[in-house]
């Protein structure tokens, strides 16, 4: 029902800045809120990040408070990830979801690589 699609990955040094993108498109009327989430090889899928859309309040997993900010656009349909001061363990697929709110997320993008060197 929403289509995402994820940009702006790529291959970085530690201590490096990158930002995700995602757009968002089809039938967005039922999404409320958007997150990122990312899975590193061998490990579960993790959430790092949400937003409400109208409101624009914020979550953050502790791994990444103070590092990485969560934005959107309304008119554009757009979701970012700014990620600065990247460390390797920040090494994963990062997701974008859509859904009604932080506790269900039903959409979600292909996802977009990012790799952090030492």
């Amino acid at each position: 029902q929403v289509h995402l699609v994820e940009s702006g990955g790529g291959l970085v040094q530690a201590g490096a800045s990158l930002r995700l993108s995602c757009t968002i498109s089809g039938r967005t009327s039922s999404t409320r809120a958007m997150g990122w989430f990312r899975q590193a090889p061998g490990k579960e899928r993790e959430f790092v990040a949400a937003i409400t859309w109208i409101t624009g309040n914020t979550a953050y997993s502790d791994s990444v408070k103070g590092r990485f900010w969560i934005s959107r656009d309304n008119a554009l349909h757009l979701l970012y990830l700014q990620m600065n001061s990247l460390k390797p363990e920040d090494t994963a697929v990062y997701y974008c979801a859509a859904g009604s709110d932080f506790s269900q997320f039903t959409s979600w993008g292909q996802g977009t690589q990012v790799t952090v060197s030492s």
